[in-house]
């Protein structure tokens, strides 16, 4: 029986385990690097401190964390995006991004957001519907959406956040994304 060979079988479980994992380390060290930008050593910087103990607690080597530390005091390149859009049916969304060019993350976001329907909004424009907690932004008043909205919203979710530079999205429909 071809195919069904148990190390081949190990060896594509590992890759996409390793693929994920090394998404959220990539994550993690743009985050860092923001955080590194008000000064680098953890003791001074709480925002940087949560950053790297939440590094710590995803298993994240310490040569990236200090990579990433690195890369902010000598470069300091990354810069934080908040981009709001609204979806279909009017549904109000966020998306939150570390990049280092500016101009590349947002004509790949604007590409997404075409092709889902989603339309790009000014800035300010959404951000008074949602409220930032401890853990992000949630939206203040959620939209009930039809089963094909609330579909497409949740593709266009998933596709955002497979990309890189995108630390989070949040979506003002009712119920889970």
């Amino acid at each position: 029986m071809s195919g069904h060979s148990k190390w081949k079988q190990i060896k594509h479980k590992k890759a996409t385990t390793d693929e994920k994992r090394a998404k959220l380390f990539s994550k993690l060290a743009n985050v860092i690097t923001i955080a590194a930008r008000d000064g680098a050593d953890p003791q001074f910087n709480p925002t940087l401190r949560s950053a790297i103990e939440t590094a710590r607690k995803n298993q994240v080597p310490q040569a990236n964390v200090e990579r990433a530390i690195k890369r902010a005091t000598e470069h300091g390149d990354l810069e934080m995006l908040l981009i709001e859009a609204y979806g279909p049916e009017g549904v109000g969304i966020l998306v939150e991004a570390i990049t280092d060019n500016r101009n590349r993350t947002m004509n790949e976001i604007k590409s997404l957001f075409k092709d889902y329907d989603t339309k790009l909004a000014t800035p300010g424009s959404l951000l008074w519907s949602f409220e930032k907690g401890t853990d992000g932004y949630k939206a203040k008043f959620a939209v009930a959406a039809s089963e094909a909205t609330h579909e497409r919203i949740h593709n266009l979710v998933e596709k955002l956040e497979e990309r890189d530079d995108v630390k989070e999205v949040y979506s003002a429909i009712d119920g889970p994304v």
